[in-house]
């Protein structure tokens, strides 16, 4: 009768929502837990978007682990099965999820090197996976898929990078092919987060697009903020998204004879 009238929805099996036609949040995550009674744990791309390190919601459906022992089938759920160690559970939201660096090697898998960069690197900003829990990670599970990709990125040159914008991380490749190094992303000075920074040279780097730059607003903040910079000795170069894909070795050879001025 409740079906009927539409005061009930049903998401699974014995699992329904109350009273909306429009899920609130986190509801389709803790019916998933709810129609696996007690045995599952939210993993991969649907644990790190409840840990905000991929968007939110994750693509449907949830995905969760169970026990491999433990007989489980859920239509509309995508079930893994793993023995998880106690230490890669937590719980968020109230819900029993796989800790960041098990949700980053769970995830590994699956993403491609420059998408993979930015989950890690957020992690590492908010501190929620650091370098070590995320070795020890491929040291406890090293025949699983994306260890080789997660690897490889801890292996590079200062580590994977913060960035935000496509932009950025065109630059931030060019860099790499390069072998420029000695720089910090997204680093904070004189009360200002700069986008590329050589603080031992004094030099930063800003990467210009027209869409968050256009407009007076914009264009009078930028202009304070280069302002502000210089007047503590800082040189500050202007780099557009355009001239990296357009002209990258003009680009290198502009930044190498700055920072050989610098220095």
């Amino acid at each position: 009768m409740r079906l009927a009238a539409g005061r009930l929805h049903q998401v699974h099996g014995g699992v329904y929502l109350v009273g909306h036609e429009v899920s609130p949040l986190y509801a389709h995550e803790t019916a998933a837990i709810l129609a696996c009674r007690g045995i599952a744990t939210i993993s991969h791309e649907s644990s790190t978007a409840l840990w905000s390190l991929t968007p939110y919601p994750a693509p449907n459906p949830v995905q969760v682990t169970v026990p491999p022992e433990r007989p489980l089938a859920r239509r509309k759920l995508a079930v893994h099965r793993a023995a998880l160690d106690p230490r890669d559970i937590r719980r968020r939201h109230g819900l029993p999820l796989t800790s960041p660096p098990r949700a980053i090697l769970e995830l590994a898998g699956s993403l491609e090197q420059d998408a993979l960069e930015r989950v890690v690197a957020e992690a590492h900003y908010r501190r929620l996976a650091r370098d070590a829990e995320l070795r020890d990670q491929i040291a406890r599970n090293p025949g699983k898929r994306g260890v080789r990709s997660l690897r490889a990125l801890l292996d590079l040159p200062g580590g994977p990078r913060r960035t935000r914008s496509p932009a950025e991380r065109e630059l931030l490749a060019l860099l790499r092919h390069a072998g420029i190094s000695g720089y910090e992303t997204n680093a904070r000075i004189h009360g200002y987060e700069v986008d590329f920074l050589w603080r031992e040279a004094a030099l930063v780097v800003e990467v210009d697009g027209y869409d968050a730059h256009a407009g007076r607003v914009a264009f009078e903040r930028d202009r304070l903020k280069a302002a502000i910079l210089t007047a503590h000795g800082l040189s500050v170069m202007l780099v557009t998204g355009r001239q990296i894909r357009r002209d990258p070795d003009g680009v290198r050879d502009r930044l190498l004879r700055a920072l050989e001025k610098a220095r």
